[in-house]
């Protein structure tokens, strides 16, 4: 038995995994150890082995940093997922995972894992930038720093589109079949779009094996949900006051989860039905429903949160100005929507507002608005431009682009300079390097065409709408922004 399953046995206070994590083999490769798998793919991982087996335990792999690795590998890949919902909390001990590598320090093992025929699944969670997606062309940027480096070395491979694809090379080469490659993360048709870009770096590296992916490979798209914020010393602090011991690989999430999975496995799947997944034959309505509605909503409030000083998710909700914007603009998202059988959109807003209220999970807004460039098309952009050509009002979205453009200037309304966190910075700093003028900020960021179609960029009325809203949220301030608009409402 090992140590944490010991402790925690001990205590009587968690749920342990309902069957034995050693008596069960490796099938999945999951790229991206963080929190989100940790509280999500490897749930569902852990339900279906405990109810119908197999052997599907995951070989987890930080592409950058060992912290992970370091917290998992001394209690056998074993940690607590606390999980927070308005009635309460609820402990449990995670088992799926059997190794936590690192990229850097553990190269040979992760090269011999994706390349072992045991391997039958590469599941991926490495946020939208790792990616290194070309949005105009939908395939591989170039110039990525991490594709660019292993373009120039491709028997290197250090991103995780270069992993894919020479693991996909050797497989062949060695006469394995290939595994099946499942994105988890929050991207439109993730998994077309994540065989667009392996398959484009496979043409430019790998021609060789281009035709076998396009044949052979399944990418089947997935949408995932559920809130979790990054792990804390609180995290850390409910374990040791609950169960007694420390689990510095201890996460929280919300009690909520959801998973919908097109389903094609050539090579096999846990069955994670077991934990609540569907399966379905086309997930692109319900992405669309999540990324605009949950995400959308996300963004605009950490954006505009965060400058008028709310913390948490929940800290925005008691909020009551701010909480008639988040309504308008999850009712606004859902208007953009085709139907979805046995859904009802407004249940669906009224389900995201009590899931943003929730007391016991302590969501920082700072941490939703990271990487906003990569985020903002897809959640924002996207919809505004449709509702721009339509006749319906596009002044949530506005609202939502205003507020991450006061966010990005990096300063708060006490003066306080902070890290915006995005992976397009440098150009943002450069772009607004000494410009004070809302008209020029607002001319400046909208030229950002790989965030905003020259279609949107151009259009006076959307531009005029930004500019205002801008213009008040730096002359009067955010709160005095939010104000007059939910007035306005």
């Amino acid at each position: 038995m090992d140590r944490l399953t010991a402790k925690t046995q001990a205590s009587g206070a968690a749920r342990l995994p309902d069957y034995a994590p050693e008596d069960r083999g490796c099938g999945i490769v999951h790229l991206g150890l963080g929190a989100f798998h940790k509280a999500h793919q490897a749930v569902y991982t852990d339900d279906a082995l405990a109810r119908d087996g197999g052997d599907w335990r995951v070989i987890g792999v930080s592409l950058r940093r060992p912290n992970a690795a370091n917290e998992l590998t001394p209690q056998d890949g074993r940690y607590t997922l606390i999980e927070s919902g308005a009635e309460g909390t609820a402990f449990r001990v995670i088992g799926s995972i059997a190794r936590a590598l690192t990229l850097q320090d553990d190269r040979l093992a992760v090269l011999d894992a994706l390349t072992s025929p045991q391997t039958r699944i590469v599941s991926t969670t490495v946020t939208e930038k790792a990616y290194g997606i070309d949005r105009e062309t939908g395939g591989v940027s170039p110039a990525h720093p991490a594709i660019a480096k292993d373009l120039a070395n491709p028997d290197a491979p250090q991103s995780v589109v270069g992993l894919i694809a020479w693991a996909l090379k050797q497989r062949k080469s060695l006469g394995v079949p290939a595994f099946t490659v499942l994105c988890c993360d929050n991207l439109p048709e993730n998994g077309r779009m994540l065989r667009a870009v392996v398959l484009d770096y496979t043409r430019r590296a790998f021609p060789e094996v281009a035709a076998h992916i396009t044949t052979d490979v399944a990418f089947p798209s997935t949408m995932v949900d559920r809130i979790t914020p990054a792990a804390s010393d609180e995290t850390r602090d409910q374990v040791r006051k609950k169960l007694g011991f420390e689990d510095h690989a201890a996460i929280e999430a919300e009690s909520f989860r959801q998973w919908v999975i097109e389903d094609s496995f050539p090579m096999g799947r846990p069955k994670w039905e077991a934990g609540g997944a569907v399966f379905v034959d086309d997930v692109e309505p319900y992405e669309q429903m999540k990324l605009r509605m949950l995400n959308g909503t996300h963004s605009m409030l950490a954006y505009s949160g965060f400058l008028a000083g709310h913390r948490y998710v929940r800290d925005v909700m008691q909020d009551d100005a701010l909480t008639v914007l988040v309504r308008r603009h999850l009712e606004a998202a859902a208007g953009t929507l085709r139907p979805l059988p046995a859904v009802d959109f407004g249940d669906y807003a009224a389900s995201l507002e009590m899931r943003f209220r929730n007391p016991h999970l302590a969501h920082e807004t700072y941490q939703i608005a990271m990487d906003g460039t990569e985020k903002l098309p897809q959640r924002v952009v996207g919809p505004a431009l449709e509702v721009m050509n339509g006749s319906k009002d596009p002044s949530p979205f506005a609202f939502a682009v205003a507020a991450w453009m006061r966010y990005v200037l990096g300063v708060d309304e006490a003066g306080t300079a902070y890290d915006i966190r995005d992976p397009r910075q440098e150009d943002i700093v450069r772009r607004l390097a000494g410009r004070t003028e809302t008209a020029d900020i607002v001319e400046q960021l909208l030229a950002m065409d790989e965030v905003f179609p020259g279609e949107l960029a151009q259009c006076r009325a959307w531009r005029h709408l930004v500019t205002g809203y801008l213009h008040i949220m730096l002359s009067e301030g955010m709160r005095a922004a939010i104000k007059r608009e939910a007035e306005r409402v």
